[in-house]
């Protein structure tokens, strides 16, 4: 999915960009990579320095957390159009859990530099998508 165009349309089922407006959806598509993961490859790893969100395209992934004892938990199975390290978007702080792609696996990445330059050209992006990691965060808390 290497066509702007398909990645604009691609990103309008992902529901932290629910909201933007075909223009927005455009100036982010532009600034988004496609990489391919083989099943059983690291995504990211916990700990360690986050470089921007990533979008499931095809493929799941588990979400793993190893815990102060040193045990792993799978926290969260993710597949097409889910998304994981959007904080990494809004700060630089070490990632929260690994991500493993259990199938063969594309991701749609965009970065923290490309996404500040997206900001700004177009404040009312981050609005948006704040507001529906909000949502996400309150659900997450209320399963806990």
């Amino acid at each position: 999915m290497q066509d702007h165009e398909q990645i604009s349309q691609f990103l309008h089922t992902v529901p932290l960009f629910r909201g933007l407006e075909n223009k927005q959806m455009g100036r982010l598509a532009r600034r988004f990579t496609e990489r391919a993961y083989a099943a059983g490859e690291t995504v990211v790893t916990q700990g360690a320095m986050g470089i921007g969100l990533f979008i499931i395209e095809t493929g799941r992934a588990d979400v793993i957390r190893v815990q102060p004892d040193g045990d792993k938990q799978v926290v969260n199975k993710l597949g097409p159009t889910d998304f994981f390290g959007e904080l990494s978007l809004l700060d630089e702080s070490p990632r929260t859990a690994s991500v493993i792609a259990v199938d063969d696996m594309k991701c749609l990445i965009l970065t923290q530099l490309d996404f500040m330059s997206a900001l700004h050209e177009d404040s009312d992006i981050p609005i948006v998508m704040l507001k529906e990691m909000a949502k996400r965060f309150r659900r997450v808390m209320d399963n806990m």
